[in-house]
């Protein structure tokens, strides 16, 4: 690959066979793969996670992002009877909820779900989305008091991509044994491949903290601009803790664990900001100005999180990192296998 133009979205495309599609988690979470790139010579290593440590730079601290994966997805019927499928999106507010709705609807239809739960349409949105207000046997609630119920009668939402039902497995698996805040959609997948020894083995040895980014659904949507910098970067909610903010201030390098890690202190570092709303779109002409190495998942072509890698490794260096993935057959996306950028 070369003459490739970092601006084109064509120029992030890539061919993935379908079966490297990771439909399931692995078990254990730490025997996935491990590609392990080291920037200062260009070289490739493939190891199994449960090596990581070996292959952490001495002194760095790592950030890694708290956050929780609700049952983001309902299913239920609108009140003239047709079927219809809900995915939260964000709340704007405590009561008003950006959502995806399958199925057609319009201002102000009802819409029914199990357990006396139900919800109004309040907007549409050019964007596709659609904003609602929730009731609890026809009381208006709060997101937090929506969490519990989401609880009950929600589903996983697990990514489109992986074609198939949530069941009990993805309600264990699709979640890090660090989650903490809930409210995210979407797991943040670099996450997922930590044991409980594992985890203390590594934070053993290196400073460590935690940052809560609120994954949104906007994650999977493909950059759809011919130029990537005219794509709507997605807004996300963050908060950087007391504990964070000490490292993300240090002199020392920091290891992100996964891009939502990243966009945090990112962010963060442009901004000045600790909490808030973050819409940061990483890429080879915007790269990391305080993350020094990277652990992610393999991503979606033409998604703006294979543009974050290619931040930090050149786009060139992305395609043949990716092309030695698909050759050597690495297991991609979500409860795939994944790469460590030093």
């Amino acid at each position: 690959m070369t003459n490739l133009d970092p601006l084109l979205t064509a120029s992030y495309h890539y061919e993935l066979p379908n079966e490297l599609i990771a439909t399931h988690p692995v078990h254990p979470r730490d025997h996935a793969r491990l590609l392990v790139y080291n920037r200062s010579d260009k070289s490739i290593t493939h190891a199994r996670f449960d090596a990581l440590e070996s292959f952490l730079p001495e002194n760095c601290g790592i950030i890694f992002n708290d956050t929780k994966v609700i049952k983001a997805r309902l299913y239920g019927k609108k009140e003239s009877g047709g079927a219809i499928e809900l995915l939260i999106n964000r709340p704007h507010d405590a009561h008003t909820i950006n959502v995806y709705i399958r199925g057609r609807v319009k201002e102000q239809t009802l819409l029914l779900f199990d357990q006396d739960l139900s919800a109004r349409i309040i907007a549409l949105h050019d964007d596709g989305s659609r904003d609602v207000h929730f009731y609890l046997r026809d009381t208006l609630i709060r997101f937090e008091e929506l969490l519990p119920v989401l609880d009950r009668v929600g589903h996983i939402p697990l990514p489109p991509y992986l074609g198939r039902e949530d069941n009990s497995e993805d309600e264990r698996e699709y979640q890090s044994i660090f989650a903490h805040h809930e409210g995210a959609v979407a797991a943040p997948t670099a996450s997922l491949h930590f044991t409980d020894a594992l985890f203390d083995a590594v934070c053993s040895r290196h400073p460590h903290a935690f940052v809560t980014l609120h994954v949104g659904s906007g994650t999977f949507k493909p950059v759809e601009a011919e130029i990537i910098t005219d794509h709507p970067m997605h807004s996300e909610y963050f908060n950087i803790s007391s504990d964070a903010l000490a490292l993300i201030q240090s002199d020392i390098p920091l290891l992100s664990i996964g891009t939502t890690s990243t966009r945090t202190v990112e962010y963060y570092a442009r901004t000045h900001e600790t909490h808030g709303e973050a819409n940061l779109f990483l890429h080879p002409n915007n790269p990391p100005q305080r993350i020094n190495h990277l652990l992610t998942n393999f991503h979606l072509p033409q998604s703006t999180l294979l543009m974050l890698v290619a931040s930090f490794v050149g786009l060139d260096e992305t395609h043949r990192i990716y092309q030695e993935a698909i050759k050597e057959h690495y297991r991609f996306f979500s409860y795939g296998d994944a790469m460590l950028i030093r």
